[in-house]
Formats: C-alpha cells, sequence, structure tokens
C-alpha cells in the first residue's frame, strides 16, 4: 500500500484503480495521485471556510514614512514582486478557505477596487487610528473573524495556525522578532508592538513593552470567536462611553487608540487574551527600507 505525500496511505483496492485510469489517461499513477491528494488538500484547506470566518482588512490610513510611494495610492496597493501588498493578503486568506474578505478603505479609497470584496469607508480616516478604524466594521463582526494590519506580509502557514487556535481571542506572535530588526535601520526596536506572556496568555502588549522582556512581537493578526466578537464589542462601546476624549492607554483618546490599546485594556479587566507563536513567515512593510527589502527576499 504506496503512500503519497502527507503520509496518506492507499489501500490496494484503490492503488488498482489508480493504475488502471492512469493506463488509460497515459500517465504515471504517481503523478495522478498527487494530482488527486492536491485537490483533496485544497478541499480540506476550504472545509475551513465552513466555519464562516471572515477577514477583516484594516487599510484606511495614510503612510507617513512612505509619502514619496503613496502620493497616488495606500500603502496596501503597493507592489511586492507583481502583486500588490492586499491582493497577496487576500490570496493568502483564499488559500485557507476565507473568501468573505471585509477591507476598511480611507485615503485613496478608490485606488482599492479588486471585486468580490466587501469595502467599508472610514471617512475618518485622518484624525483616527487602527481601534476605531476596525470598528466601522462593527456590524459585520457577527462571527468568528480574523482582523489584520494592512501593510504586512505574511504566509498561509501563519493563517492556518492562527485559525487552529480554539481561543475566544488570538494573537499572532513572532517570537524570532528580535533577528528582524539586525538589519533594520529606518524602523527600530522600540516600535514593535511587544508582547510579554506569562502561563500562556498574554499579559501586556504595546510598544511601550521593555524589548528586554518582551516573548515576542505582535505581527497584525488577530483572531476573535464568536464570543470574542462580543468582548470587543461590548468592550469598544464602554471605553467610548468611560474614556471619550481623554487618555485610553497610550494613546490620547480613543480615536487615536491602536488595537494594541484595546487588548491591553481587556487584559487589564481580566479577559483572555492567546498568543499563537510563529518564527518569521512575515514581513511589516512600514518604511521604503521595508519594501526595497520585501521586493528583493519575499516569495
Amino acid at each position: 500500500m504506496p503512500l503519497i505525500q502527507r503520509n496518506i496511505e492507499i489501500d490496494s483496492e484503490v492503488w488498482a484503480k489508480l493504475k488502471q485510469e492512469a493506463i488509460a489517461k497515459n500517465r504515471n499513477v504517481r503523478d495522478l495521485a498527487g494530482e488527486i491528494l492536491a485537490d483533496y488538500a485544497i478541499e480540506s484547506d476550504k472545509t475551513k471556510g465552513q466555519r464562516n470566518v471572515k477577514a477583516i482588512i484594516i487599510a484606511a490610513g495614510m503612510s507617513s514614512r512612505l509619502a514619496e510611494l503613496t502620493d497616488d495610492k495606500p500603502k496596501c496597493m503597493l507592489e511586492i514582486k507583481g502583486k500588490t501588498i492586499l491582493q497577496r493578503q487576500i490570496e493568502a486568506f483564499n488559500q485557507c478557505g476565507i473568501d468573505e474578505i471585509i477591507v476598511i478603505r480611507g485615503y485613496k479609497k478608490e485606488v482599492i477596487n479588486y471585486t468580490g470584496v466587501k469595502y467599508i469607508y472610514n471617512q475618518n480616516y485622518r484624525r483616527n487610528n487602527i481601534l476605531e478604524s476596525l470598528m466601522y466594521a462593527e456590524n459585520d463582526m457577527d462571527g468568528e473573524f480574523i482582523a489584520t494590519y494592512s501593510d504586512i506580509l505574511f504566509k498561509t502557514s501563519v493563517v492556518r495556525a492562527l485559525l487552529e487556535s480554539k481561543a475566544d481571542i488570538s494573537i499572532v506572535t513572532d517570537i524570532a522578532w528580535k533577528s528582524h530588526y539586525k538589519k533594520r535601520f529606518q524602523h527600530p526596536i522600540e516600535e514593535a508592538e511587544k508582547v510579554i506572556v506569562s502561563n500562556n496568555r498574554v499579559v501586556e502588549i504595546g510598544k511601550a513593552t521593555n524589548p528586554n522582556e518582551a516573548y515576542g512581537e505582535f505581527i497584525g493578526l488577530a483572531k476573535f470567536t464568536n464570543p470574542g466578537a462580543e468582548i470587543l464589542k461590548t468592550n469598544y462601546k464602554r471605553v467610548v462611553a468611560e474614556f471619550g476624549k481623554t487618555q485610553f492607554h497610550t494613546a490620547p483618546s480613543v480615536e487615536q487608540a491602536y488595537l494594541t490599546d484595546m487588548f491591553q485594556e481587556l487584559i487589564d479587566k481580566g479577559y483572555t487574551i492567546s498568543n499563537v507563536d510563529i518564527k518569521g513567515q512575515w514581513m511589516e512593510l512600514d518604511t521604503v527600507e521595508d519594501i526595497n527589502t520585501a521586493r528583493k527576499v519575499w516569495d
């Protein structure tokens, strides 16, 4: 009983039928079996989509560090080896069975015009930050969803690892993060959204976290189950009412808050945020240096 990729065992009867089909088609039996199993793998990945997981891409902001490259387009529409950052994100989600994509647009919104995508307009993009921008999609948070920054590249393996998490709120954490900053001079390590973990849960997150104490870096990908989405929505309404335009964690107001400010608020209120650990397999594209590097090394 031969073993064909992914260590799947094929019984003798099935193998005999494959041989007959290969002869009829003048094909190599192992090549034919490999194609069938590849189709099986794709369908297996798509079954994850039956969970109705959505992806919400936060793409409304302007980029001060990439001004010369983004005069006529949002950062997510910059090309890396023939494909835009946003296109690469959408493809990664699709390959993991996530077909319902929501993009929150703002700056140069007309440039983002892919078909098969739902768009939401953040008209306050000049003044607000990532948290408020994400919450423009509140009405679509009616089940499990992944939220992502629009200026990162990530492999499908990262999305699959996140989908495997059963926690209500999960964040992807790169535990090999410091190596990225050895040749990254325009984006200092102090600006990384660093994570401290204790007993398999996040206890501190944000740029202000001491790099020497950090367990890893939050890459900008997070998943919320249906209960997790309700936790986010309920607490967002609470902090808007409670903090208003006053200081909210590291931000001058909720309007100006990062997603990490909201995570820290949830942690402080006793909610569990779980870390999904990776080593590399992603890139942040925040500076001209980052873009040039990605155009050289990203597959």
